[in-house]
């Protein structure tokens, strides 16, 4: 099993920047990749960055430019910072882990946690 344990959300005004942790603990050998996701009330769930174990990133049309996925293997986190915050991507943001076995793909979430952007 991997437990994942995101921080850093809060409230912040329209053009600040947040830093999103996602800390893993547990069984973290054969994490594939780690990703963020958001959901904002009455939305579905939607990819914003993910970055796999070989260092390669990708981001949503929407966080481009403004979103940076990162790792720190030492510490076994990740980290979403996102800059120029538009109230538009107020959600609660999930962290997600991909781990392959063997043949057998595990996915992982953690709780959230929630980012609100005040205009």
């Amino acid at each position: 099993q991997v437990q994942l344990v995101e921080s850093g959300g809060g409230l912040v005004q329209a053009g600040g920047s947040l830093r999103l942790s996602c800390a893993a603990s547990g069984s973290i050998f054969g994490i594939k990749s780690m990703w963020w996701y958001r959901q904002a009330p009455g939305k579905q769930r939607d990819l914003v960055a993910y970055i796999t174990s070989g260092g390669t990133t990708n981001y949503a049309d929407s966080v481009k430019g403004r979103g940076t996925i990162s790792r720190d293997n030492a510490k076994n986190t990740v980290y979403l910072q996102m800059n120029s915050l538009k109230p538009e991507d107020t959600a609660v943001y999930y962290c997600n882990a991909v781990q392959q076995l063997m043949d057998t793909t595990r996915q992982y979430w953690g709780q959230g946690t929630q980012v609100t952007v005040s205009s």
